[in-house]
C-alpha cells in the first residue's frame, strides 16, 4: 500500500498491485489494504466493483452488498477497525478481472480528483458520515431483489459509491449528492420491486 493517501488513483494503484501478485484477489486482502485509509474506500471500492462489468456476474452484487452492509453497520456504531467474518474474507475474484476493472476506473478517478475534495466540510463531518452509513444500510437491502433485473442494482450502488467518495475526499457537496442519489435509487428500487 502507498502511504495511507486518500487519492483515488493511489487506491486504484494499490488494487492494481494486488491484482498482479497472484491469480485471485481476496476480500480480506482488499479490506486490509484499504483499512488504513479510513472507511470511505471500504464503501467506495466494493460499490465501484459492482458498477464495473464484474457487477454483471450473478451473485456478485449481493456479495458486495453484504460486505458494504457489514462495513456501513460498523460505521453507524462508531467502530474504527473493520471486522469481516472469515467466510467473506476468503471470498475472492479473479486478479485479471480486478486489474481490468481498475484500468477502466482510472479516467473517471483522475477527473474526480481534479474537481472534488474538501468542500462544505460540515456536511462531511462525523455525524453526517454516520447518517450516510445508515442510508447505505437501507440501500444494500434493495440490492438482492434488484439483482434479478440486469444491472438494476447499480442504482443503489452508485449512491453508495458517492457516499464512499464523499468520505474519502471529505467533500460535503459529494455527500449532499449522495443523499440525492440515494433518494433516486430508493424510488427506482420501489418502482422495480414494488411495482
Amino acid at each position: 500500500m502507498a502511504d495511507g493517501s486518500n487519492d483515488i488513483t493511489d487506491i486504484l494503484d494499490d488494487l492494481a498491485e494486488m491484482s498482479r501478485k497472484g491469480d485471485e484477489v481476496s476480500v480480506g486482502a482488499t479490506v486490509d489494504a484499504m483499512g488504513g485509509r479510513g472507511h470511505g474506500p471500504l464503501l467506495f471500492v466494493p460499490a465501484l466493483i459492482e458498477l464495473s462489468p464484474i457487477g454483471g456476474i450473478p451473485g456478485v452484487p449481493s456479495l458486495l452488498a453484504l460486505i458494504i452492509g457489514l462495513i456501513a453497520g460498523q460505521i453507524v456504531w462508531g467502530h474504527e477497525a473493520v471486522w469481516l467474518p472469515d467466510f467473506l474474507r476468503r471470498r475472492s475474484i479473479s486478479a485479471k478481472r480486478m486489474g481490468g476493472a481498475v484500468e477502466k476506473l482510472r479516467p473517471p478517478a483522475r477527473w474526480l480528483e481534479r474537481w472534488f475534495g474538501h468542500r462544505l466540510p460540515r456536511l462531511a463531518g462525523p455525524r453526517a458520515v454516520r447518517v450516510a452509513a445508515a442510508v447505505c444500510l437501507l440501500l444494500v437491502l434493495a440490492v438482492p431483489p434488484l439483482e434479478i433485473v440486469p444491472f438494476a442494482s447499480s442504482g443503489p450502488m452508485a449512491a453508495i459509491a458517492m457516499f464512499g467518495l464523499a468520505f474519502t475526499l471529505r467533500d460535503g457537496l459529494l455527500m449532499a449528492l449522495g443523499f440525492a442519489m440515494a433518494a433516486g435509487a430508493a424510488a427506482l428500487a420501489f418502482g422495480l420491486v414494488g411495482g
